[in-house]
């Protein structure tokens, strides 16, 4: 209890000096960023160059670039990469040179990288000793030595907790949450000026680099002054690419889907915080669960309960909880349930609540015991030595070789080019059959319609658009001076007749001014 009561008072006393960044830092005119998540750094490299630069994606969060254990059991999972050895930055997404060469790049043409940062911990307590790391170098968790940091018995949390395993056995106590390990993971000592040093240096490297920010990985297990203490610290960014005195992106991991011991609300004077209710609640909303409709969405945002708008990063899902990890349960939708996923990510690029973060996936296969997924674990696709698979693209412009690549389906490509049409526009024009079929505006720029209910829709509703003809960007798109999927019309005085059939492979319409023909 002392201890949190402390939290508080710092906090409150050092919010006033806090870098506090709420800046996604983003090229103006670029609204979101995508999660490449397992990629390798030269296929990042390339696919800004050929795709995300030219669709208007703000930046990519990439998965950890520092060393970490490998695991074999008996393929390589994706967590092995949440379990670091030491902070080079090698992995089998590349070395430190293809990471140089990938954050150069993205800069050069206003394409930003964030990277997930893992600071709460090192590896699992039970690894061992040896040197299976991507770097090669050396450890021991039964005597706490990371020598490549280096790291010892002193820089660990291992006298701080008082629980009996020394992990977390209760998630309703914020001592054990914040002091004890995480699923055995080696807790950092985050008090220690030592620690925050090291930890500092690992990300004052990668912002000289040219990163643009940080997600910070398991942020609710670290006391929120220990990690102020460490952002405020951090180095302006690069300004090779960066105005002068430009601050990284902070925004934090905290699963908090109410009633928790440890609140979203004590990161937000920090950096942004991911909002996880989101994704939950709007997947509970579109399966149409617990007699929710979407009609209901009309408050959407803070009117639900969420964090401030200016303090949220938003998703639909994340790498977790689309494996039923994390939080939000069956709620939660992903590539799995395509034709309800693409309704959910339009509505969440149309509506103007939080800072948005898409999800680009590979495919595992699934194999589900007492409704748990036995495969969960899969690594990313791979050839037999474990080294990752590159990235084809087929000749429709979607991805192979087991990976999904969602920023690439034509629906949400598109509805990241609406994001930014529509960027300011205040949310007006808001219709709903009291039901599942709803519509809303964004200003005098963009419409966007739904249907997910169980009957044909066909209204006549106000755009608040000019007048002409536009194509609809779900259906298809616009391509030279006609559309290749449906056209919409819009009256001098702003009406459009929309008609969307139940049985439509995505039931929703979406329309803004760059689309007019």
């Amino acid at each position: 209890m002392m201890r949190m009561m402390l939290e508080f008072v710092v906090v409150a006393v050092l919010a006033g000096f806090s870098s506090a960044q709420f800046n996604p830092n983003v090229k103006c005119g670029r609204t979101s960023i995508v999660h490449l998540f397992e990629w390798r750094w030269e296929d990042i490299a390339e696919e800004c160059d050929r795709y995300l630069g030219p669709n208007g994606f703000g930046g990519v969060q990439i998965s950890p670039p520092n060393e970490n254990v490998i695991i074999k059991n008996p393929n390589r999972p994706w967590w092995e990469r949440y379990q670091p050895i030491s902070y080079k930055l090698c992995t089998r997404s590349g070395d430190e040179q293809q990471f140089r060469d990938m954050v150069t790049r993205w800069n050069n043409v206003g394409v930003y990288i964030y990277v997930d940062a893992v600071i709460n911990h090192m590896c699992g307590a039970g690894i061992g000793k040896g040197k299976s790391s991507t770097c090669g170098s050396s450890y021991d968790t039964s005597t706490r030595e990371f020598p490549a940091v280096p790291y010892s018995s002193a820089d660990f949390n291992d006298n701080k907790c008082k629980t009996k395993s020394g992990g977390i056995e209760n998630y309703n106590d914020a001592n054990q949450g914040r002091d004890c390990q995480l699923v055995s993971l080696l807790d950092l000592r985050m008090d220690s000026e030592y620690v925050r040093t090291s930890i500092v240096e690992f990300l004052n490297n990668l912002i000289d680099i040219g990163v643009a920010g940080f997600r910070i990985d398991a942020a609710k297990h670290m006391w929120p002054g220990d990690l102020l203490a460490v952002t405020r610290k951090l180095n302006n960014l690069n300004t090779r690419w960066f105005p002068n005195g430009t601050q990284p992106f902070i925004y934090q991991e905290v699963i908090d889907l109410g009633g928790e011991a440890i609140s979203a609300s004590e990161y937000t004077s920090i950096g942004r915080v991911t909002e996880f209710k989101y994704g939950a609640k709007l997947g509970t909303v579109i399966r149409r669960l617990n007699g929710e409709k979407m009609a209901y969405l009309k408050n959407w945002g803070e009117g639900w309960g969420f964090m401030p708008n200016d303090r949220a990063v938003v998703f639909v899902d994340n790498h977790d909880n689309q494996r039923g990890h994390g939080a939000g349960g069956a709620s939660i939708l992903t590539f799995w349930d395509a034709r309800l996923y693409k309704m959910a990510v339009g509505f969440m690029l149309a509506h103007p609540y939080g800072f948005t973060r898409i999800m680009s996936s590979f495919r595992w296969p699934r194999n589900f015991v007492n409704n748990q997924d036995g495969n969960d674990w899969v690594g990313p696709p791979s050839y037999k030595n474990g080294s990752t698979m590159a990235v084809p693209i087929n000749e429709d412009t979607t991805c192979g070789s087991g990976w999904v690549c969602e920023h690439r389906w034509r629906q949400i490509k598109n509805m990241v080019i609406f994001r930014n049409v529509v960027d300011g526009q205040s949310l007006i024009n808001w219709w709903d059959n009291g039901h599942n079929q709803v519509a809303f505006g964004r200003g005098r720029a963009g419409f966007i319609v739904f249907n997910n209910d169980n009957m044909d829709m066909d209204v006549t509703l106000y755009t608040g658009l000019p007048s002409g003809k536009y194509c609809d960007i779900i259906s298809g798109q616009k391509e030279g001076d006609g559309c290749t999927g449906k056209q919409i019309s819009v009256s001098d005085t702003g009406i459009a007749n929309f008609i969307i059939k139940s049985s439509d492979e995505d039931p929703f319409v979406a329309i803004h001014v760059n689309a007019q023909i």
